[in-house]
């Protein structure tokens, strides 16, 4: 598959303690099946490359299929990396753009293997430090299945958030109104 050339969101952890996140295998760390995954469905030039890639350009992709390239965040690339599995659910979220909010549904249909992008010094995702033997990033496929039935936009997730946190309820802990920044984060049954 082509490389996708698409939003960076995340970025590198200022500092190698910030990179270390909690075993996967410990009890107390809870398993996802449903995820939020965030790009950039307007036209924003980084390094001379435009960085768009809404849910039209992935119903474009040849079987409405593309790889999820470019994340630079160790938490969110260990979600990916770690608990993704083929079949997962996640919402395609819309971000840095005029509304914000959820466009559609997509379904993981290949479960993580290296990012490419981190290895071409030509990618805007290139990154020096990682090498071919002992890679640092990884991507995960991904599958347009619907859009939603009506956009939902980040205005109302987070007065439902406000509410919910008044009162209890499921988007009390929502990632994207707690973790804003992550672009790959898990979603509880309950949301």
């Amino acid at each position: 598959m082509p490389p996708r050339k698409r939003r960076k969101l995340d970025q590198k952890p200022k500092t190698k303690s910030s990179s270390k996140t909690s075993s996967l295998g410990n009890k107390d760390t809870p398993t996802y099946s449903h995820w939020l995954m965030k790009s950039e469905p307007e036209t924003r030039i980084e390094k001379g490359v435009d960085v768009k890639f809404g849910i039209t350009e992935l119903k474009a992709e040849p079987n409405q299929t593309a790889c999820w390239d470019g994340v630079r965040n160790y938490q969110a690339r260990n979600f990916m990396r770690d608990q993704m599995k083929v079949g997962h659910k996640a919402f395609f979220y819309h971000s840095n753009c005029k509304e914000p909010g959820i466009a559609g549904i997509v379904e993981i249909v290949k479960e993580s293997y290296p990012d490419h992008t981190q290895f071409d010094s030509k990618d805007i995702h290139f990154d020096s430090s990682s090498k071919k033997d002992n890679p640092k990033w990884f991507m995960v496929d991904v599958k347009f299945v619907r859009m939603m039935k009506r956009f939902i936009p980040l205005s109302e997730l987070k007065a439902l958030h406000l509410k919910h946190k008044s009162r209890g309820g499921a988007l009390q802990n929502m990632f994207l109104l707690t973790r804003p920044r992550l672009s790959v984060q898990p979603v509880s049954k309950g949301v």
